[in-house]
């Protein structure tokens, strides 16, 4: 072999070796596991458009301290299509190809369910900033989340449905084939009967469904007080249109999956008076909040959603456990991930206690005058 082959390969192989160990980078290599195409292209834009704010904001102060070294963060986008199976293939080829320290995303839990076990194998840290499903973390060292999860949410919605709506009777029209939708509708259903409740309809559709009268005419026919909608921002307008013209009155009410503003354009007028749970309310936003709204609006001229203040958060928390393990190896930042005491967000306070769920508060939110108002919050 002549040297100038030989110089060759030993150049690659120093290529090959620096790109197979995160820990001897000159960057920090993060992934986007996004919905940019597909059903919930709103979702995978928030996300993505909260991750590259937090990337040029970390960048401009000369990237993320780890000891006595800073680290610029380069961000590897994928789109997941909206896809289970996507999702699956973007986490492989974020970790196997790009070679990045941890994921942020997915974020539906169809989506985060698969690539969570792909990352868990791997031994990558994943945060998912909006999968509220517990499976998306359950029995995983390396897969955290931004947000509180489905039982929690259920409760919130079955209490405030009966306490504060006085509903004896609910109706509930879910989304079978999803892990969000129909997760959250059983915590519903089992928290609302043990407040003392009755579910008296139970109803169910499957993705790409447009037309649910049959559903809604049973629901009107069981005379519920209170009809629940724990379905995602691009069906919920037209459910609530159909429920509308079938003459059903009642008070709807729904989850986090209604927070995009693209649900008041599609159907604010079908929906005013509805409430939903979810993560923050911008016009109570503290200090640290405003702060977010400000600069996310300033560079896109929008608000942000709670997708993009989640991705924020997730992005921030990342941040935070990779100065505290003062390392880049990917099993130090889990650790120091999970022993995060407390965490002050745009979303709120949060905490972990040994498992990627964090414990936070969740706030209710009302339809009022086409625009989304804060109503109370809710302590877990």
């Amino acid at each position: 072999m002549n040297w100038h082959r030989w110089a060759f390969v030993m150049l690659a192989v120093i290529c090959l070796t620096w790109a197979c160990a995160p820990g001897e980078q000159n960057e920090l290599r993060l992934g986007v596991n996004a919905e940019l195409t597909g059903s919930k292209p709103t979702v995978g834009d928030s996300c993505k458009k909260a991750a590259e704010l937090l990337a040029a904001q970390v960048n401009k102060d000369w990237g993320v301290k780890v000891g006595e070294k800073k680290y610029p963060i380069k961000l590897f986008i994928e789109d997941n299509e909206d896809k289970a199976e996507s999702a699956a293939a973007a986490a492989q080829k974020l970790i196997s190809q790009n070679n990045v320290l941890a994921i942020l995303g997915p974020n539906a839990s169809g989506n985060a369910i698969p690539a969570a076990r792909i990352c868990e194998d791997a031994g990558v840290i994943m945060i998912s900033p909006w999968s509220t499903n517990p499976k998306t973390t359950e029995g995983k060292k390396f897969v955290f989340r931004a947000c509180f999860i489905d039982d929690f949410q259920g409760l919130v919605m079955a209490k405030f449905a009966r306490d504060s709506l006085k509903a004896q009777t609910a109706a509930v029209l879910y989304d079978v084939a999803s892990e969000y939708n129909k997760g959250i509708a059983e915590f519903f259903k089992k928290f609302f009967e043990q407040a003392g409740g009755k579910v008296v309809a139970f109803e169910s559709y499957t993705k790409d469904d447009k037309d649910f009268s049959s559903q809604l005419t049973i629901i009107k026919g069981a005379n519920p007080h209170v009809l629940f909608l724990p379905n995602y921002y691009n069906e919920v307008p037209l459910q609530a249109q159909q429920a509308r013209r079938l003459g059903l009155t009642i008070p709807i009410i729904g989850s986090d999956s209604w927070g995009s503003e693209e649900l008041l354009r599609l159907g604010a007028q079908d929906l005013e008076g509805s409430y939903f749970s979810t993560h923050y309310a911008p016009d109570i936003a503290t200090e640290t909040a405003q702060k977010f709204i400000k600069e996310y609006e300033l560079k896109y001229g929008k608000k942000p959603d709670d997708v993009a203040a989640l991705t924020y958060d997730a992005g921030k928390l990342l941040c935070a456990a990779i100065s505290q393990a003062g390392s880049l190896d990917r099993k130090k930042v889990r650790d120091a991930l999970a022993s995060i005491k407390e965490f002050e967000g745009v979303t709120g306070k949060m905490k972990f206690s040994g498992t990627g769920d964090p414990v936070k508060s969740a706030v209710i939110l009302q339809i009022k005058d086409g625009k989304f108002k804060f109503y109370s919050t809710v302590q877990p």
